[in-house]
């Protein structure tokens, strides 16, 4: 039977029966009415005297978790989309993409909700289409996230490379990103990496306000215009970065999943959502505002080689942390897939601290080859997060809320809100698919950059 907690959760989607929600009448009545079939446990089960614990995630420390993963130095990319865009188009995209993102992360929480048992992209596409959905979404899922932790090597290599002055090959400072990364994945819960979450958020912080100092003394300010002219690709893009700013959603699942109270979700997710729309409107017009059209991306280029090393310093734990959120992702998946329901879930012997180990490393190898061996790695990671990012951000969470809604569609003005809203979603998802893939792929097709596989140059 499900349980009166159930009801702490703000509900956006259908209007659930007395029973569900604990009603006192109707709980009376309980006794007359068959059980319903029982619902699939969570991946963890009762922890009550498990050796290692999941489910103890407090839900301000999974909140700082979803603003590690999701503020990294892409924030410094803003203000560039903001040239490209203009200001007043660019301040309506990060707002109002920013209230779709809210929306979309509540239809994950009462999709969870509703399925207890789901922990992953994989288990919620099992929900929709069975066994290939299961298949489908747990593939795209695993490599969208390997993508992004090779693109957090990518980033450190940079990062050093700016630091050191090329002190030496991109591959060796690659490899110290890997080892680093791999090392700081060891822990197997959640609640363990949080703490390294509120590093990352001051790290990103400091970066931030170092990079809008220094522009802010080094330029006078420049004329600001509401509105450019652009064309297609350009606007796109830059509408399509701030977008992609948003895309973090394929972990919720798992976020929630090692919540203690899976009801405190939508607090965690305000908390996100606050955070990181406030710091992207600040960063991008401040910016901007002192820069002007010739804001480089990253901003941090704009001010200067002295200050573009020390920012690049002050933020190489966010560049590794946010790296290491989306690997412990990953390595989740793989490992409740292979030991799920077995004592190795929450044992700390051999087996399962071996394996746990071995997956971690594994995946981080996979990483640093992908890393490695892409020349044009940052037009082949938008074209990547173009295809997987808007689907698991905007398409399949508004698909979530069609499934939860089905029947009722058109059942009342609210249903009929709901319905318009999870359409909106879809179609928006689309529309940065379909184009975020051309406007990627024109890139890929005119970069003339001459940096080659595994090379020791300098990329940053």
């Amino acid at each position: 039977m499900t349980t009166t907690s159930h009801s702490q959760i703000v509900d956006i989607q259908p209007d659930i029966p007395a029973l569900d929600r604990g009603c006192p009448v109707e709980k009376d009545l309980e006794l007359e009415k068959p059980d319903p079939a029982p619902l699939r446990q969570d991946a963890f089960g009762d922890e009550e005297h498990a050796e290692v614990k999941y489910k103890v995630l407090k839900w301000w420390q999974g909140g700082l978790l979803m603003v590690a993963e999701t503020i990294s130095l892409g924030i410094l990319s803003l203000p560039a989309a903001v040239a490209g865009l203009g200001l007043v188009p660019s301040l309506i995209v990060i707002i109002g993409l920013g209230a779709l993102a809210s929306y979309t992360g509540m239809l994950i929480g009462q999709f969870k909700q509703r399925h207890p048992h789901i922990s992953s992209m994989a288990d919620a596409g099992e929900v929709l289409m069975g066994r290939f959905g299961r298949e489908l979404l747990g593939t795209a899922q695993l490599l969208f996230l390997i993508f992004i932790m090779a693109s957090h090597i990518l980033t450190f290599t940079v990062a050093f490379n700016v630091i050191t002055k090329h002190g030496t090959c991109t591959m060796v400072f690659g490899l110290v990103g890997m080892i680093i990364s791999c090392f700081l994945s060891l822990p197997r819960t959640l609640a363990k990496v949080s703490w390294l979450s509120l590093v990352s958020f001051v790290s990103i912080l400091s970066a931030v306000l170092t990079t809008m100092i220094a522009v802010g003394i080094k330029n006078p300010g420049t004329v600001v215009h509401a509105t450019i002219e652009t064309n297609l690709v350009t606007g796109f893009m830059s509408a399509a970065n701030i977008a992609f700013s948003y895309v973090s959603h394929n972990t919720f699942f798992t976020f929630i999943a090692e919540l203690k109270d899976p009801n405190d979700f939508p607090k965690a997710l305000a908390l996100l959502q606050t955070v990181d729309m406030t710091l992207y409107i600040i960063a991008s017009v401040v910016i901007y505002r002192y820069v002007g059209p010739a804001v480089t991306s990253p901003a941090l280029g704009s001010a200067g080689p002295l200050v573009s090393r020390i920012a690049y310093g002050v933020a190489l734990p966010t560049i590794v942390i946010a790296g290491v959120i989306n690997s412990h992702v990953a390595a989740k998946s793989i490992y409740i897939r292979i030991f799920a329901g077995t004592d190795h879930m929450h044992k700390r012997d051999w087996v399962a601290v071996g394996s746990w180990v071995g997956i971690a490393f594994g995946l981080w190898v996979v990483a640093w080859i992908i890393a490695m061996a892409i020349p044009v790695f940052s037009d082949l990671l938008t074209l990547i997060t173009a295809l997987f990012g808007s689907w698991f951000t905007f398409i399949f969470t508004g698909i979530f809320g069609l499934h939860m809604n089905q029947g009722l569609w058109f059942a009342s003005p609210r249903k009929m809100l709901l319905t318009f809203l999870n359409c909106f979603s879809i179609c928006v998802g689309l529309i940065l698919c379909g184009l975020g893939l051309y406007t990627s792929g024109k890139s890929i097709h005119d970069n003339t950059s001459g940096s080659g596989s595994f090379s020791c140059a300098d990329n940053s």
